[in-house]
């Protein structure tokens, strides 16, 4: 018997393990690379979550903040508004009967309550994209219903956001969104 035998494995038996755990080796340094450049970038992480100010946003106003590179709505209603947009409730002549927001239950209706940020309903923030083809609407009033009108193809959006006319498939999404202070809102 030979000494080789005694010890239970041959040359041969080194190199292959020698040669498999080089090319395991090899291989995890070419994948990570490929694997790694998906991560987000750093500007992309610190624009993930914005603070707006709306200390100067006046009842029946609103501010445009960008976030993420879309135009985000904030819009801090009059009781009027308020009040016409509870109630336009009914279901049965909304496009869309989802309140699309990503602060709740996505099976809730596209009742106004379920749509604005505060209970009192003074507070609606909502991307401003057309949910057609994302022009971006405009608003103050514009369109038939008081809300928002999309020139682009003649969407009309009520005061709450919800699609009422027009080709929009669906009601202006609310973000994430949350008051961390009396007078900022956390986008993200």
């Amino acid at each position: 018997m030979s000494h080789a035998d005694d010890q239970g494995g041959t040359r041969r038996d080194f190199l292959y393990y020698a040669t498999g755990g080089t090319a395991a080796v090899a291989t995890g340094a070419a994948v990570w690379p490929l694997v790694h450049q998906m991560n987000p970038s750093a500007d992309v992480k610190a624009l993930s979550s914005i603070r707006v100010d709306v200390s100067g946003v006046e009842v029946g106003s609103q501010i445009t903040a960008l976030w993420l590179g879309k135009p985000v709505f904030i819009r801090r209603r009059t009781a009027e508004e308020i009040e016409r947009a509870r109630a336009e409730n009914n279901a049965s002549d909304m496009i869309d009967v989802l309140a699309r927001n990503d602060n709740r239950d996505p099976a809730l209706s596209a009742d106004d309550q379920n749509r604005a940020m505060d209970e009192a309903g003074e507070w609606l923030v909502m991307m401003g994209v057309c949910t057609h083809l994302g022009c971006v609407p405009l608003g103050d009033g514009a369109g038939d219903y008081g809300g928002w009108y999309c020139p682009c193809h003649g969407s009309h959006y009520d005061t709450s956001g919800r699609i009422r006319k027009g080709p929009a498939p669906e009601n202006l999404p609310v973000p994430v969104a949350e008051f961390v202070d009396e007078t900022t809102i956390k986008l993200g």
